[in-house]
């Protein structure tokens, strides 16, 4: 019972953190000029600030070090110190802009100096091959985090429900330091949401989607299963986190097909840009994700408990589905390709 007061205190203090925060990154967002402007390819029609992720991360970092417990604190440090960095690497970006090839060196260096604090994963009996899932899990899934915040709410509330479900399995397996760190993401999420839902009064900017994906990625290599295999337990995490993996995979695939350079180019092509293109709203098209990740949330629950059997036809069913949703949403209404010149 102390570990779940415990993550209590610690999503409370997350979310009422987030909630004052907020509006003040907001004010001084719009004073110091970090605001993001209206764009042919961009969905809203006057600037918005941009320092909501700092808020997330004030939230994140002042709910665990004000209410965590201080024996719990030497194994935080190096998740923390990695979350800072990305978070300011984030807040570069924001305000001066950075090539996408550097921006992506600077997350490899602080994934590989997160992972010599002994955050990996461990599947195979080879260590090189673990350390690079390693490094391709925290990298691929920061970015994921950083190309679904495409639309108002859509990567705080992805965020919030990952949070939630990591937040639930830490609790069914005993893992205190997962759901410590979930319940502050969770919380902070929240109060994030307050403002940042449609109609947003203000953006997280890269500074909060990397610090968000980097935080879920994480959460996903420490979160154990002392009841199950890893044989089975490793498609967990790639459910929790299934629609920015799939949103990620439909990007730069698309982007490919056509010629394009999925690093560089932007444009309307996401999973939630196409769920407008055929007829929902923007805050339906939010719902319908969230919906979708809980949905995918719950089986991940089932996975955790379930033998090889069940756990292999459960991922072969989201997998082959996941196919044919790749080539579907390729497809009018979802998807027109430009016209030929």
């Amino acid at each position: 019972m102390r570990a779940q007061t415990a993550w209590l205190v610690i999503f409370l203090g997350a979310l009422a953190i987030a909630l004052v925060m907020t509006p003040v990154a907001r004010a001084v967002a719009v004073r110091v000029g970090m605001v993001d402007r209206p764009a042919p390819r961009k969905l809203h029609t006057r600037p918005i600030p941009l320092l909501g992720g700092l808020a997330l991360y004030l939230a994140v970092l002042l709910a665990l070090l004000l209410f965590e417990g201080r024996y719990n604190l030497p194994q935080l440090a190096g998740i923390l110190a990695g979350a800072t960095a990305i978070s300011f690497l984030g807040i570069w970006d924001d305000r001066w802009g950075m090539r996408p090839l550097i921006k992506l060196a600077g997350q490899v260096l602080i994934a590989g100096a997160v992972m010599a604090t002994g955050v990996t994963v461990s599947l195979f009996p080879w260590p090189i091959l673990n350390l690079l899932v390693t490094l391709l899990w925290l990298v691929g899934i920061t970015n994921a985090f950083n190309l679904i915040d495409n639309m108002d709410g859509l990567s705080g509330g992805i965020g919030a429900v990952a949070a939630a479900f990591f937040l639930l399995l830490a609790a069914l397996n005993g893992q205190y330091l997962v759901g410590a760190l979930a319940a502050a993401v969770l919380g902070a999420c929240i109060g994030f949401l307050r403002y940042n839902f449609n109609p947003a009064s203000i953006f997280m900017g890269d500074a909060g989607s990397l610090f968000l994906g980097f935080l879920m990625a994480v959460l996903g290599i420490k979160l154990r299963f002392p009841n199950n295999v890893a044989f089975v337990t490793w498609m967990v995490p790639v459910l929790v986190l299934g629609i920015p993996i799939f949103d990620t995979a439909l990007v730069v695939l698309s982007r490919l097909r056509r010629g394009l350079n999925p690093l560089t180019t932007p444009g309307k092509d996401h999973l939630s840009h196409r769920l407008v293109r055929a007829g929902l709203t923007h805050r339906e098209a939010v719902l319908t994700l969230y919906l979708a990740q809980v949905t995918l949330g719950v089986l991940a629950m089932f996975v955790a408990m379930a033998g090889a059997l069940e756990s292999y036809l459960i991922g072969g069913l989201v997998a082959g589905f996941a196919l044919w949703a790749l080539w579907r949403l390729e497809q009018p209404p979802f998807f027109e390709p430009p016209a030929r010149r």
